[in-house]
């Protein structure tokens, strides 16, 4: 089993081998970051292939050219470091509000070990700078509309790569100042960009695959969340265990539905709430009987996502590509995002399924035309009191935004470059509408639980062993909803509560079959 990213405290870059929990470690945690000798000895030759291409005077595509439309234009020797200098100011056209610094951390860690392959052609001391400012905690600001998600992520990458040049805004040590003084300030040197450096550094798909993979990984933690909810309410709602039996998920056998009903099974192993209320219906409502196959078709989803961002992640997505084995320099498309932009639909969609069902089970805990005898909106002293009813509003809310946001965006495109840029991915819109999904969903999962531990507590018998524990660790944040009371505060509390990973430590920890 891979470590938790925030057990992981120093990594190694290579161009080969880094993963999805690595990167969150990095961004996420600060984790710190090294070069391999190998790949430095690889960046080597690729410098060394360049410096022989233009002393050959052979034509390449944005080394001896323009970029796009342009390439049709040839640019003499002595103005090729001028070119890749341009490239990056004129390319620094993004707008809105600034990725979070563990998505800038992300974006830098991943052009980097792309580099590191050493098909690229930039020099190693770069990359090295690159990976001293993530370890220095010198983060460009990137503002996050702009991309098309071909080409790569032109515009947001230009403005990381801005500082690196002395120029642009960055964050050091807490305070927004401008590039030159930041990296001045940790002590780290500017450059001046050499023949295909500029291509080297913004030629790829790092935003949406920074983007994308923290999605992933909240959504993973969601959807194994869920899971856990998912068991409190069915022990307030006083659910049949029938639907989770392995011997109807044998003749169905998709992994994740298999997965998802072993895991209701071990999470309410030993319940005497549920043992009691075997006999009172011969079968629930979907949002109860169908969790294996909901959840479990949102598992089979993350799978396909992950196996497409774990490529991505050591991909090499610049252009042209360089080939030392026989010098040549091949123009080709890797920079396109459609395989990023595909998956980031599809990963939104199940989070925002996630979130779907989960609402369900709320409305169902909070309408006592549906909750099997719980108090009407879980409040004992109703009408002067409104209780949970509009908790359900709010997650009603988010769900509804939800399913605008999942539209997705890789069935767009846009000609763009004079049209030689004809087909375009949207990938990075794909990668940060799945991003903004997965936090509506994880505050939809906070309400459902906050209201599943409430309707609990309304019920005779013990609960099993490990929805006890989770019980026990949201009453400590957050008191039993007696009579109204500034709801707002026990909100926040839940929602940091099901960000911080706790309840799912908890669990690991007391099921190691759980997953």
């Amino acid at each position: 089993m891979c470590k938790h990213p925030e057990e992981i405290k120093e990594i190694e870059i290579d161009g080969h081998h880094l993963s999805i929990e690595q990167l969150v470690a990095v961004a996420r945690f600060g984790a710190k970051v090294r070069v391999s000798g190998e790949a430095i000895a690889r960046m080597e030759r690729s410098r060394e292939m360049v410096e022989q291409i233009i002393d050959e005077g052979r034509v390449a595509y944005g080394v001896s050219t323009g970029f796009g439309e342009f390439s049709k234009v040839s640019v003499d020797k002595e103005s090729m470091a001028l070119l890749q200098n341009n490239l990056i100011v004129s390319h620094c056209t993004a707008v809105g509000d600034p990725f979070p610094e563990e998505v800038v951390r992300g974006m830098m860690l991943l052009r980097a070990n792309a580099l590191c392959v050493g098909n690229s052609g930039i020099r190693p001391a770069l990359v090295c700078t690159l990976i001293d400012m993530v370890n220095a905690g010198v983060h460009p600001i990137v503002p996050q509309k702009g991309s098309l998600g071909a080409s790569g992520d032109l515009a947001p990458l230009a403005h990381m790569v801005l500082v690196l040049l002395g120029k642009g805004e960055a964050v050091y040590g807490g305070q927004r100042m401008g590039g030159a003084a930041a990296m001045q300030s940790a002590g780290l040197p500017t450059y001046t960009l050499l023949a295909k450096e500029g291509l080297a550094l913004i030629n790829g798909t790092q935003a949406m695959t920074a983007v994308g993979a923290l999605s992933y990984y909240d959504t993973l933690r969601a959807a194994q969340l869920a899971d856990i909810t998912c068991a409190l309410s069915m022990e307030a709602l006083t659910a049949l265990k029938n639907a989770f039996d392995p011997r109807i998920h044998q003749l169905r056998p998709h992994p994740g539905q298999m997965l998802v009903a072993k895991n209701i099974r071990l999470l309410t192993e030993g319940s005497e709430i549920l043992e009691k209320s075997q006999d009172l219906r011969v079968q629930d409502a979907y949002a109860i009987r169908c969790v294996p196959q909901v959840h479990g078709a949102i598992r089979g989803a993350l799978d396909h996502v992950r196996q497409v961002i774990e490529v991505e992640l050591n991909a090499v997505t610049d252009n042209p590509i360089l080939f030392l084995e026989d010098g040549a320099v091949i123009s080709g498309g890797n920079f396109h995002g459609e395989p990023l932009a595909l998956a980031m639909d599809y990963l939104g969609i199940a989070a925002a399924e996630i979130a779907n069902i989960s609402e369900r089970r709320l409305e169902r805990l909070v309408n006592p035309a549906l909750s099997e005898g719980l108090p009407a909106f879980l409040t004992p002293h109703g009408g002067l009191n409104s209780g949970y009813m509009i908790c359900q509003y709010a997650a009603a809310s988010m769900v509804s935004e939800n399913k605008v946001l999942a539209h997705p965006a890789s069935v767009d495109s846009i000609p763009s470059s004079a049209n030689q840029e004809d087909h375009v991915s949207m990938g990075t819109t794909a990668a940060r509408k799945s991003a903004d999904i997965v936090q509506n969903t994880l505050s939809v999962l906070a309400f459902e639980l906050m209201a599943a531990v409430q309707g609990v507590d309304f019920r005779d018998g013990e609960q099993a062993p490990v929805t006890g524990q989770i019980h026990d660790l949201v009453r400590r944040e957050v008191a039993f909803f007696d009579t109204d009371r500034e709801i707002r505060l026990d909100i926040e509390k839940m929602n940091q509560l099901v960000r911080s990973e706790k309840i799912q430590k908890l669990v690991f920890s007391a099921l190691p079959d759980f997953a």
